[in-house]
């Protein structure tokens, strides 16, 4: 069984990477990751990644990494679940670059709809977290499911309704603090 991560295990895991990578890329953390370096959570049970463009070499760097640092590290995304929102790249934060390889969060307003369309306690916990750090808004809410909407028929485990709700609710929940 592996340890849970903590955010000196992903300043680190971000230093090899930038090492042992062969080539230039980008890898947008997401959900804890995301949690631990911001800093609404303490520990993660694994870091969620996507590779985008994927930089060379990287597999076989995060296989002997995943050994030396114990810890789990996933290929994984918001677009894992849902449509991706048109210019996420644009709104993805930027965290660091080592060697060639760059690092961001992934877009937090995606981070946020992937999390309320899951819908566990967790997720709801990191969505209201995310918007009290001023992560995204009310409105790039609002905008980004409006701009999946159409497409989340490709999704078919995923009930449209109930995430409409969950987003409805979340922004009447919270409307008041944003006029």
């Amino acid at each position: 069984m592996r340890q849970n991560v903590d955010p000196q295990k992903i300043e680190r895991l971000m230093e090899i990477l930038g090492r042992k990578a062969q080539g230039s890329g980008a890898i947008y953390f997401t959900g804890g990751a995301s949690a631990l370096l911001v800093g609404w959570r303490d520990s993660t049970v694994d870091v969620d990644i996507r590779l985008d463009p994927e930089p060379p070499g990287i597999f076989q760097a995060i296989a002997k990494i995943k050994q030396d640092l114990n810890i789990n590290i996933e290929l994984a995304s918001p677009q894992d679940f849902l449509p991706p929102l048109p210019g996420w790249r644009d709104r993805s934060r930027f965290i660091a670059q080592q060697g060639q390889i760059t690092f961001y969060h992934y877009d937090f307003t995606a981070q946020a709809l992937a999390k309320l369309s899951r819908g566990f306690d967790r997720d709801l916990n990191d969505v209201q977290a995310m918007y009290e750090q001023q992560l995204f808004s009310l409105a790039d809410l609002r905008e980004g499911f409006a701009a999946i909407a159409p497409e989340l028929m490709r999704f078919p485990a995923l009930d449209a309704d109930v995430l409409r709700c969950r987003v409805e609710a979340f922004i009447d929940a919270h409307q008041r603090g944003e006029q």
